[in-house]
């Protein structure tokens, strides 16, 4: 965030400031598109912009979603980091589908995303694994996400473990069982709000055979 995008989300408790309705946008980039949408949610001063619903669905048609935040994004996709050993990461492991959601209810603005996920390199995790602030580097390797706790303080008791196992090294080394997934869409959604209930949707499909997005609108 820059210094005026910090005042912003500090005087308004994070909950951002409404921006002036443009003129929905007909890109033909939905990836330039999300960016500008993006930036202007950080423009807003809400807290945390890069907050997002990564839905996934077990082999068994179960689906499950959770908020985590986006790291990075590019054409090739949107990445976020997470264990390995994660129930989202088992879900995504054998079913390889995805939905993302961004919300931003001052700018009445989401983004829906759907796509397939790969994993990160192990050098693209652990550069970002390094860019972490060392509790959160020991608290990668203390928790065993979403497996359930033995006793009571056993996370406490695991973070002490790798404090005193990493006190003497260097850093702390990146772990293999926690890294990005990597998420390329085949599908984008822009919804803008309108007075009375007449939003913009705004779709990106990508055409399988030429690889070249598809733009259409939808009834709200």
């Amino acid at each position: 965030m820059t210094f005026l995008e910090k005042l912003r989300c500090l005087f308004t408790f994070g909950q951002g400031v409404a921006l002036p309705l443009p003129e929905f946008s007909e890109a033909k980039d939905p990836f330039a598109l999300f960016e500008q949408w993006f930036n202007d949610a950080n423009k807003s001063g809400i807290l945390l912009p890069e907050a997002m619903s990564v839905a996934s669905c077990s082999p068994d048609g179960q689906p499950s979603s959770r908020m985590v935040l986006l790291k990075e994004f590019d054409p090739n996709g949107f990445v976020f980091y997470t264990n390995y050993g994660s129930r989202k990461s088992a879900d995504l492991s054998e079913n390889r589908k995805v939905a993302l959601l961004f919300h931003w209810n001052v700018l009445q603005r989401q983004i829906r995303i759907e796509g397939t996920v790969t994993k990160t390199s192990s050098q693209q995790s652990a550069n970002y694994f390094h860019s972490r602030d060392h509790g959160s580097q020991i608290g990668a390797w203390a928790s065993k996400q979403s497996q359930q706790l033995s006793y009571d303080d056993e996370l406490k008791d695991r973070v002490k473990k790798y404090e005193e196992k990493f006190a003497g090294s260097e850093q702390v080394p990146h772990p293999e069982f926690w890294g990005g997934w990597q998420v390329e869409p085949h599908y984008f959604e822009f919804w803008q709000g309108r007075a009375s209930r007449l939003h913009d949707r705004l779709c990106f499909e990508k055409d399988s055979q030429t690889q070249a997005w598809q733009t259409l609108k939808l009834h709200p």
